[in-house]
Parts: structure tokens; sequence; C-alpha cells
């Protein structure tokens, strides 16, 4: 009946033949696992992310589905790091990663290497992310935001060399204050690459003491085309930047996250221009000013030198007073000042006290005691096995001493050199010819085999 369930005597013979290769199940597994290496190492799968959930570890575990089927997928918390965004339900997203087996559970999975945003309502969520993330870490604070300097000298730019932005700025600060020492930073603002050389720009106006301020500028665009602005790393940079950043990015209405991390944000590239330095006449005007102003305080000042002059005999009695309170004032800081000191010294006994109690208690946990109890009996377990085994070893090898003994005291081996055994009917060996009469019949065992012989003829004789 076998016979008929298959197709031809080819799959017969495999199925009942010597030949049959039985798999295990990790063999398996294992053999898929080349086949992904060898096929699916470096692939690039679309999606959208469902049922994603994170863990204590930092991984994220989600699906990628279309309209047909879905694959599972995990992001690792290093590569996690590199993301632009977390990963949530609904986003469209690109993958690449490298196809995995998951032997526990006999599954295969995109192990995911990086995660890119597909479409502008993922850059949105992305840029709303980074921007989060950025504002907890305190990098918006506006008390780390560093002031600009009223009349720097030498300015550093950091914007593509082609093209109407930097000629307009150059022709701006040269409007309005002449002379200026301005160095520009040539770099890609759009683009693979493009957040590199940014940074780059911004690390070399840092490292140096060039450059008072830097002003970091690109016309407007999209939110593709400005999103080199809303990389993390570029943020960092200017963040880390020893001197003040000036960001002018896009036209007023573009928000990147460059602007909220620099020290102050122009609403466009020749704006920043005019921000960054004051024009000369506006200069001489704020010197006449402070002029003005210097000249008031001085009589103001000696108005009030000449006031003092009329008081100093009612504050001279005064000033005893002041001392003496003073004194005593000062003695409750001492006071004050050696309660602090006992206090600290109680907790810091308090503390101790405190963790000899701590360690008390930890050695005294019933679980740590049954634990070496445990580690102990384990020990003794492993000895008695031991034990056994070098005692049944012993008797083995003793008695197979004994075997070999028993065996050459055996008549058997006596019997192998062309010696025999005679017997008569009663069973009882006969030693001497005596013993045995004529015609009588005998039972005579040979090394293979017995004969019966019958007593012809015996001699008494030795």
């Amino acid at each position: 009946m076998a016979a008929r369930d298959v197709t031809g005597p080819a799959q017969l013979q495999l199925a009942w033949g010597p030949e049959r290769r039985v798999f295990t199940v990790s063999e398996i597994n294992g053999a898929v696992q080349r086949l992904f290496e060898s096929e699916f190492s470096n692939i690039w799968v679309a999606g959208e992310i469902s049922g994603c959930r994170t863990v204590t570890s930092g991984h994220f575990y989600f699906s990628l589905k279309d309209g047909q089927s879905q694959l599972k997928c995990v992001l690792f918390k290093g590569a996690a790091r590199f993301a632009k965004f977390r990963p949530q339900d609904g986003l469209a997203v690109l993958a690449r990663g490298r196809l995995e087996v998951y032997e526990v559970r006999g599954e295969y999975q995109l192990i995911v290497e990086l995660l890119e945003p597909q479409g502008a309502g993922a850059l949105q969520i992305a840029f709303e992310q980074l921007k989060k993330k950025l504002a907890a870490e305190g990098l918006f604070d506006a008390e780390k935001k560093r002031s600009l300097p009223k009349l720097p000298r030498r300015i550093g730019i950091v914007t593509s060399p082609t093209g109407a932005v930097i000629r307009d700025m150059l022709h701006v600060l040269e409007r309005r204050f002449p002379g200026l020492h301005i160095r520009l930073f040539p770099a890609q603002v759009q683009g693979e690459g493009a957040a590199q050389q940014i940074c780059d720009g911004l690390r070399y106006f840092s490292s140096k003491t060039w450059a008072d301020v830097v002003i970091l500028a690109r016309g407007g665009g999209s939110l593709e085309d400005l999103w080199t602005f809303n990389e993390e790393v570029v943020a960092r940079t200017i963040a880390a930047s020893r001197v003040p950043v000036i960001s002018a990015v896009g036209h007023e209405t573009d928000f990147t996250i460059a602007d909220f991390v620099a020290d102050l944000r122009a609403p466009t590239p020749s704006a920043a221009a005019e921000m960054v330095i004051c024009t000369r006449e506006s200069l001489f005007e704020q010197l006449a000013g402070c002029r003005a102003k210097a000249i008031q305080a001085i009589r103001y000042r000696l108005l009030l030198a000449s006031r003092d002059l009329h008081r100093r005999g009612a504050e001279r009695a005064s000033t005893v007073v002041h001392r003496a309170i003073g004194k005593r004032m000062q003695r409750l800081d001492d006071a004050h000042e050696r309660l602090l000191r006992l206090e600290r010294r109680l907790i810091e006994a308090r503390a101790r006290a405190l963790a000899d109690s701590t360690k008390r208690l930890e050695a005294a946990n019933l679980r740590l005691r049954f634990a070496r109890i445990r580690h102990q009996q384990e020990l003794l377990e492993q000895s008695l096995r031991r034990l056994i085994v070098a005692r049944l070893e012993k008797g083995r090898r003793r008695q197979e001493a004994l075997e070999a003994h028993l065996t050459q005291l055996s008549p058997l081996a006596v019997l192998s050199r062309g010696y025999a055994i005679v017997s008569n009917a009663q069973n009882h060996i006969i030693r001497a010819a005596g013993e045995a009469n004529v015609g009588e019949l005998l039972d005579i065992r040979l090394h293979a085999g017995r004969l019966t012989a019958s007593v012809t003829r015996k001699d008494e004789t030795e």
C-alpha cells in the first residue's frame, strides 16, 4: 500500500531505502541561515511599521507589512542610536539590513541596520521626535545661549561657495562695516555628505581662535532640501562649538533644528549679516551717547560726594554700633558653621550604621545561606560520584585480574595442551590404572568433545 502513495521508484527509494538522510532541527536552521547569509545579507525592504514595541534593553521589535504579508524585524540599540526617528506604528519606512534565523523559535527576521522614513509626513515626525529629544537634553535652553560680540572683527561663514547667499552676505557686510575680516569654509548644504562638511566647518572655527562669531547659512527650500540642518550630528556640533553660532537657514517661515540650537536665529542669510555687526554710523552714535552718559554720571558722582561729606559726622557715631553688631553676627556665623559640621558628622555616622546593618541583614539572608548550602551539597554529590566511579573501576580491574587467574587454573586450559580427564560410569575420576576394570566403559573428556572407551587391558606399572 505504501508504494501506491508515491509518484515513482526514486521517491520510493528515498522514503524506504538505505540512502535516507535525517536532519536535526538545528541543521535545518543552520542551512537556512547560510542561505540567508549568501543571498540576503544586505537588502532594502519597504513597508509600514506595525506592532512596534521597545524593551528595557533599548531594542525595538516590530513588523513591516504591506497589503498581503508582513516581516518580523529587530532594530538593536546600537543601530537605533543612529536612526533619524523612533519607530512607531503606521510609519512608511525603508529598512536596510540582513535576514537571520532566530533558532529558538525557528523564525526568520530582518535585522535592521538603517531605517529611513518615506514621505514628507515621516520627515515631519522625525523632525518633531529629534526636537523633543534635544529639548529634553537642554540643548535649546536660553541660559546656554552665548551672547554675540558687539564688534566682531573676524567673522566665519559656513555655506556653499557658489550661489547668491554668499554674495548677498558679503555685500551687506561690506556696506554696513567695511574692513571686516571674513573667512569662508566651503561646504555642501544639501545632499549626501552635506552634514559632514557642515560639521567640519563648525569644528574648524571652534578649534581655532580666529573667528569671533560663525554664521551657518543656506537659502530657502523644501523640507527635504533643508533636512541637512535637521540632522542630529549638526545640532550637537553647533551646541559643542566654542564660538557663538548664528543660524541663517532658509526663509523667515522655515525652521530647522539648527535654529533652535544656535545662539541666535536669523530669518534669512542677509538678515544674519545685518545682525552680526552694526553700521559704522550707528557705532559713532553709540560712542556719542556713551560720552554724554559718562559726563552725566561724573556730575552725579560729584554731587553724591558733596552730600557724603555732610553726613560723615552723623555716620561716625553709627559706625561703632555697626562694628559691635558685626562682631556678634560673626560669632553667630561661627556657631552656625559648627552646628552644620556636627550635623554632617551625625548624618555620616547614621549612614555608616545603616550600611553595617544592611550588610548584616544581607549576610543573614536565608536565600544566600540556602544557596551556599546548595553549592556545598552539589560539591559533595560530585565528590561522591567520583568516589563511586573510582571504586567501581577498582573492582572491575580486580575482577578482570581474578578472571585471568581463574582462566589459568581452569582444567580446560590443561586440556588444551593435549591432556584428558577419564571418569567411570559413576562419574568418578580415574587417576590410576588399578581403579578401572577390564571391560568397563570409561568417559574421556578432551579439550574439544568427549569419547567413550572400553578397557581391554590395564597395566598398573608406573
